[in-house]
């Protein structure tokens, strides 16, 4: 009877040592998901999604600098389009005899002027502006637009377009 008993303890230990060998523990799993969240909120509010229209087919290009966030100017076949309001239609400016546009110039001079950095006292700067245009619209117009935007300060100017495939290897 002994003999039984002791069995029965051995079985019942044995047991509950294979039980104990399998545990998880679940603080460290806690821990490494919430590193893993907060990485993907971080990274996910520094990407800038520019928006896609539709009647927009820019142009393709092997170019690997990120746009930032600026005054965006859409350029369609129809109209051209700052900051998603209509200003003035596209044949309007390709038919402009000056190479600055008055429509496009009075709204973008409703950007406000910041200091330049590291420039002197009076040097000012309306930032970057990006320019989406479909590459079906004749470059004299996009000159216009280009020219219209250095003529209400703009430092930089920046042509959206898609990535070319196979562009990594450059």
């Amino acid at each position: 009877m002994n003999t039984g008993s002791r069995r029965k303890r051995k079985v019942i230990r044995e047991l509950r040592r294979e039980a104990r060998e399998g545990e998880l523990n679940v603080v460290s799993l806690i821990d490494i998901f919430a590193i893993l969240v907060f990485y993907l909120l971080v990274n996910a509010l520094v990407v800038e999604i520019l928006p896609s229209p539709k009647a927009l087919k820019l142009p393709e290009s092997i170019a690997k600098e990120d746009p930032h966030q600026t005054v965006l100017i859409m350029v369609t076949n129809e109209d051209i389009i700052v900051d998603n309001v209509k200003v003035m239609s596209t044949a309007a400016a390709a038919a402009a005899a000056t190479s600055v546009l008055p429509e496009l110039k009075y709204k973008l001079n409703e950007q406000t002027l910041m200091q330049v950095e590291g420039g002197g006292p009076g040097q000012v700067t309306r930032g970057d502006v990006n320019i989406m245009a479909d590459k079906s619209i004749p470059f004299h117009v996009l000159k216009k637009v280009m020219a219209t935007c250095s003529d209400t300060r703009f430092a930089k100017i920046s042509l959206a377009v898609i990535e070319k495939e196979g562009a990594e290897a450059l």
